[in-house]
């Protein structure tokens, strides 16, 4: 496989939350915030570099939203290039990461920041699409490069 980008830029890893007492109660009633929904998808693994999705500042903190009264969460996800062919594949890591890892009562929205993809419309499009990307997800090669790249 050629790589698209040679030379990505790589960004110090944030340093790791610090977990309070309260969090660590099961009777305390915890909402999910965005540096949780960012601990879970930063160490995804770029599906072209040795490297996570923090290190290439594909996905930053500031770019999460999270709505617990309505159960939404939305991910802004930048990829590194303008015309990186990798991005859907990204967004539905970050998809399926976050569809296994949180309660089934959230909608999770995953798109490209505006402005920073040559294609965002499409693979937007392609991102918010429930059935393909639920046939994307019975497709047992691309589910094993995904599973790869969520594996932590």
């Amino acid at each position: 496989m050629e790589l698209e980008n040679l030379n990505p830029n790589v960004y110090k890893k944030s340093a790791e939350r610090s977990v309070t007492s309260t969090e660590t109660d099961d009777s305390v009633v915890d909402p999910f915030d965005e540096r949780e929904i960012f601990d879970l998808i930063r160490a995804i693994n770029d599906p072209e570099h040795p490297l996570s999705l923090e290190e290439l500042h594909v996905v930053q903190q500031n770019l999460i939203s999270v709505d617990n009264a309505h159960n939404e969460i939305k991910v802004n996800f930048t990829p590194t290039i303008p015309h990186c062919s990798m991005a859907t594949l990204i967004g539905l890591s970050i998809r399926v990461k976050l569809l296994r890892s949180l309660p089934p009562r959230f909608k999770v929205t995953v798109e490209i920041t505006p402005g920073t993809h040559s294609s965002e419309h499409a693979v937007n499009k392609q991102l918010a699409d429930k059935e393909r990307v639920a046939a994307a997800l019975e497709n047992a090669h691309l589910i094993e490069v995904i599973n790869q790249c969520i594996a932590v």
